[in-house]
């Protein structure tokens, strides 16, 4: 009942301030944590289509299923470019390209905001453009580390994306955690008020990522005190403190300004970019949406369109001896840890931020295995993984293999799909050191390649594994990336030659 909380949220602070709430959400891809909502392949699926209008149409349906459980914001496009393949958030990004970045984030966009990003409309939300930037590039690969961008490459690709966007209208951008060559962004004022605010002549507003305001003490030590760190931060061009903990943000805040360390034009601006935010969704004439006025919501037209934006995200990497598409009739084995998870198809920011309760939410969607048996009949489809991920465990935790019984079941098949891949995961837990895909699921397709039978390998993954030894033991290959929830039906799709892949 999220419309029924936020109202109340909203009722409290209206009574006390006559001033509404701006209430957001992680809806990455698609309203990922609203209950029935529809979620669309993650971003970097919508730009391995290449086609706008799935991202555009994403954007769309998200912000008429937020305003359906009374969101009018929400923490999306990711826009960084990923560059380094470990990078655990890469799914979360439209890839390397500097132009795909570009051309996606402001079709979203517009799909989110609609086409005044003056008046948001009641089936709108407003957008907010992240992580202000260099993200994607960390040295070490790992979650919130340090980028070494030189400045050129700064300014022609990685805020080129963001530029456009900004551009397009985006309302409000989020802030990179981290730190390029020794500056944290949250602290730097040459990017967020001179680039952003003075050169672009942008009127929207800026936002920390989760805490980090603190962390320019805690973690990237260029202040002495958490009090020195708002005042870094605000007086570098931050206007609004994402702070989950506390509310010494707004006790230090008060104190900075009373003794003159931060200027009263740097509030009065902030206030009006919050305040300017909030009028352009219409909050202080129409501050609650009811699930009622929005029929649409989790319905079939909606999972039609993600059905579609699915189908064009699977990627056909290798088809050889006529392998697909599957010719009717045949026996088929479904096996790998991947092969009969919803968890595994929606990825991280689904349903909770791991995603790793996605399956006690996802009962009437349809897993690899379970879309094949609908495709081909159940008769004719065998599912025994060999391998298993620790059930809501963490991403890279395996059970004790079982390869032995996938290779008795495949004796009685005409063709193997090998389900690989990853486990759900997001941000730091899905830290790893090593891009090659885990020696048990290597070995479960070494030990079937034995048999003798076909294997198509369906790779299910938020980032590029490493699978060399085991590429050249399979005709078919396909990369479903992470295609949410109809990522399944999608592939069988694919499968039976109904869709023909991207």
């Amino acid at each position: 009942d999220y419309d029924k909380l936020i109202a109340e949220i909203n009722r409290i602070s209206i009574e006390e301030t006559g001033i509404p709430t701006l209430y957001g959400l992680d809806h990455i891809h698609g309203t990922s944590y609203v209950l029935g909502g529809t979620l669309f392949p993650q971003e970097i699926g919508i730009a391995a289509t290449f086609n706008r209008e799935h991202a555009y149409n994403m954007g769309k349906v998200a912000a008429y299923e937020s305003r359906a459980a009374n969101v009018p914001w929400t923490f999306s496009p990711t826009m960084d470019l990923g560059r380094n393949p470990a990078w655990p958030r890469m799914w979360e990004s439209f890839g390397e390209d500097t132009y795909v970045n570009a051309e996606m984030a402001v079709a979203e966009v517009r799909g989110m905001q609609g086409d005044d990003p003056n008046h948001i409309g009641p089936y709108n939300i407003a957008a907010c453009a992240k992580h202000f930037m260099c993200y994607g590039v960390p040295v070490t690969g790992q979650d919130r580390t340090p980028s070494s961008v030189a400045a050129s490459d700064l300014r022609e690709k990685h805020f080129e994306p963001f530029k456009e966007a900004m551009q397009a209208g985006a309302l409000s951008i989020m802030v990179n955690s981290g730190s390029n060559n020794g500056m944290p962004f949250h602290c730097n004022g040459e990017l967020l008020t001179q680039w952003v605010k003075e050169e672009l002549n942008w009127d929207g507003m800026i936002v920390t990522d989760w805490a980090d305001i603190v962390n320019l003490f805690t973690r990237e030590r260029v202040a002495s005190s958490l009090k020195e760190a708002v005042k870094i931060a605000v007086n570098a061009g931050i206007d609004m403190s994402m702070v989950p903990y506390n509310c010494q943000f707004a006790i230090d805040l008060k104190e900075l300004v009373e003794e003159g360390e931060v200027p009263m034009s740097r509030i009065d601006d902030a206030a009006r970019r919050v305040l300017r935010l909030k009028f352009r969704l219409g909050l202080f004439d129409q501050p609650d949406t009811k699930e009622a006025d929005y029929p649409d919501f989790g319905s079939e037209k909606f999972a039609q369109i993600a059905t579609a934006a699915a189908e064009e995200s699977e990627i056909l990497l290798k088809n050889e001896n006529g392998i697909l598409p599957l010719a009717k009739g045949q026996k088929i084995l479904v096996t790998g840890p991947n092969a009969n998870s919803m968890r595994c198809l929606n990825g991280g920011w689904s349903y909770t931020w791991q995603g790793h309760m996605a399956d006690l939410f996802t009962e009437q969607y349809n897993t690899i295995y379970e879309a094949v048996c609908n495709k081909f009949g159940a008769k004719n489809v065998v599912l025994e993984q060999g391998v298993t991920y620790v059930p809501q465990g963490a991403y890279a935790e395996e059970n004790a293999p079982e390869i032995e019984k996938a290779v008795r079941a495949a004796r009685n098949v005409d063709v193997i799909l090998a389900c690989i891949g990853e486990n759900s995961y997001c941000e730091t837990p899905g830290n790893l050191s090593d891009l090659a895909l885990s020696e048990n699921q290597r070995n479960l397709v070494k030990a079937l390649a034995k048999t003798g039978k076909p294997i198509v390998l369906i790779l299910n993954e938020g980032r590029p594994r490493l699978i060399n030894d085991i590429e050249p033991l399979a005709d078919g290959i396909i990369d479903i990336l992470l295609p949410g929830n109809y990522g399944g039906d999608a592939l069988a799709n694919i499968l039976a030659g109904d869709v023909n892949p991207s």
